[in-house]
């Protein structure tokens, strides 16, 4: 496995390559970013996967400078998930001058959900993520379900730019204990981490009444969310939308998708349970 570091090397490497599968990543890697390297090994070659702390997605007082860094660890489990290329650069290498071009997502699926509480955010998810694209040149890319609206931005991104690119949805791996896995669940005391798989539980019951025919859609959201507040969880949002528009369901939405975002403690978790009426996910 080749590691590299400079965008001339990258496009030395993938030089005549047009079947490349990619995993863009922040690193810090658990087993669910192994599983999304393992899904684009079946529909991509050679598999690149990126690391990059990405400094425009954060905002003032959030975790840029203790997100964790562990390049090494990280190359050995892309390495054993058969990943042919890592993409390290650091941030000149990424962004040689000010980035003053921005890619702006549309309001209409970034204007609330996380994008109410992270301002800026998606605007830096879609601006690396095509600079990304535009160095790699893949044929598939694989983003994971966990960050739901992060997913959705990236879809629309590639269809309204008219990208030659499939992008692959990889389902959320959890811990047994149903916990979504998540880089920052390192930051998670004793006590929290006990805690922290209520969140999916309240999404989960959101998902049960729903699918036993509850329709007052914001009551079951309120519920949940009153639930965590008395577990002691601060709590950003917990939301039922169609999961192709991020709107409120219509009668004829096909698909729907639980949302939530909530501390504990001084740790943002968020989670997702993206389903049919007549099936969970």
């Amino acid at each position: 496995m080749q590691v590299l570091h400079t965008v001339a090397e990258l496009r030395t490497a993938l030089a005549g390559q047009a079947g490349t599968a990619f995993v863009p990543t922040m690193g810090n890697l658990h087993a669910g970013h192994v599983s999304l390297v393992e899904l684009a090994r079946r529909h991509g070659s050679p598999v690149v996967a990126s690391i990059f702390v990405n400094p425009l997605q954060f905002g003032a007082g959030e975790d840029f400078e203790r997100y964790p860094r562990t390049l090494a660890a990280d190359c050995e489990k892309l390495a054993a998930a058969g990943c042919d290329l890592v993409f390290a650069p650091d941030v000149d290498a990424l962004y040689p001058a000010p980035q003053d071009f921005i890619v702006q997502p549309s309001e209409a699926l970034t204007r609330d959900l996380c994008g109410a509480f992270r301002p800026g955010h998606f605007a830096g998810v879609a601006t690396v993520v095509l600079k990304l694209f535009n160095l790699v040149q893949p044929r598939v890319a694989v983003f994971g379900k966990k960050d739901f609206q992060q997913l959705r931005v990236i879809q629309e991104l590639v269809r309204q730019f008219n990208l030659p690119i499939d992008i692959v949805a990889g389902d959320t791996l959890r811990e047994s204990d149903g916990l979504a896995m998540s880089s920052r669940n390192a930051y998670l005391g004793a006590t929290e981490r006990i805690q922290a798989p209520q969140l999916q539980r309240e999404l989960a019951a959101v998902v049960a009444a729903v699918q036993a025919g509850e329709r007052d859609f914001e009551a079951l959201c309120a519920t949940a969310g009153r639930h965590l507040k008395m577990a002691g969880w601060r709590v950003d949002y917990v939301a039922l939308r169609d999961a192709a528009t991020l709107q409120s369901p219509m009668p004829d939405s096909a698909r729907l998708v639980a949302l939530g975002a909530a501390w504990l403690g001084s740790t943002r978790l968020i989670d997702n349970l993206d389903f049919s009426l007549g099936n969970p996910a």
